[in-house]
């Protein structure tokens, strides 16, 4: 999943991000509310993790802009506030799920498969096309009773390749679908990650499944169907 996770403590987002990086997530992780409005506006997550006190705009004030836009994806808020009726304002302002601090890493991955499931793109715990499916719990690829492991960046892509079957997508959609926000990757990324995801469909005998549409990016197709 596409993630946007806003916690103003570095302390505290880096260990999360590196959990939901490791989980196989591509995450965008801001410190400040200013920051996360202006990507709301740019990109399209599958989940936001959002924390209650930010610097600018605060959690519950983006998620309630979010929510007047008729954005759908589940939000998550992280905050000290325990009390019932700070989770109240947090529920009422379209939160899904409430962690109170200190945040435990294993509990927060739980609410975020749990939360996952909610997403409208979410297809339950394997994604398929024809008799091709990807495990997204353990990153496994299987056909054929054939499995093969992927890295995480190499899970990302094929991710996002199922959840957009048959359809061409351009380098700059994938680059801004796996590459979080500040990070750069190289000229070369794109081509080197689909030359290593052909490498493991080869496995499955599924290397043919990723075409290469000269000019225009590439897509993921069933050559059966």
């Amino acid at each position: 999943m596409l993630i946007l996770l806003a916690e103003d403590d570095p302390a505290q987002l880096e260990p999360l991000r590196t959990a939901l990086s490791k989980a196989g997530h591509t995450v965008d992780a801001v410190e400040d509310g200013e920051t996360a409005q202006w990507l709301l506006t740019d990109k399209s997550y599958d989940l936001l993790i959002l924390d209650w006190m930010l610097p600018h705009v605060s959690g519950v004030t983006l998620c309630r802009q979010y929510r007047q836009a008729g954005k759908t994806a589940p939000v998550l808020m992280l905050t000290a506030k325990d009390t019932t009726v700070d989770k109240v304002t947090g529920l009422d302002a379209g939160a899904d799920d409430y962690l109170v601090k200190p945040i435990d890493v294993v509990e927060l991955l739980a609410r975020v498969r749990a939360l996952g499931r909610r997403s409208p793109l979410w297809q339950g715990d394997t994604l398929r096309l024809s008799n091709l499916q990807l495990d997204l719990t353990n990153l496994i690829i299987e056909r054929h009773h054939k499995t093969v492991q992927l890295s995480g960046r190499e899970f990302q892509l094929m991710e996002y390749l199922l959840r957009h079957p048959r359809q061409v997508l351009s380098h700059e959609q994938i680059e801004k679908a796996l590459w979080g926000w500040g990070s750069e990757p190289e000229s070369n990324a794109v081509t080197t990650l689909v030359r290593r995801l052909r490498q493991r469909l080869e496995v499955v005998d599924a290397k043919d499944w990723l075409e290469t549409v000269y000019g225009i990016g590439y897509r993921l197709s069933s050559p059966e169907a």
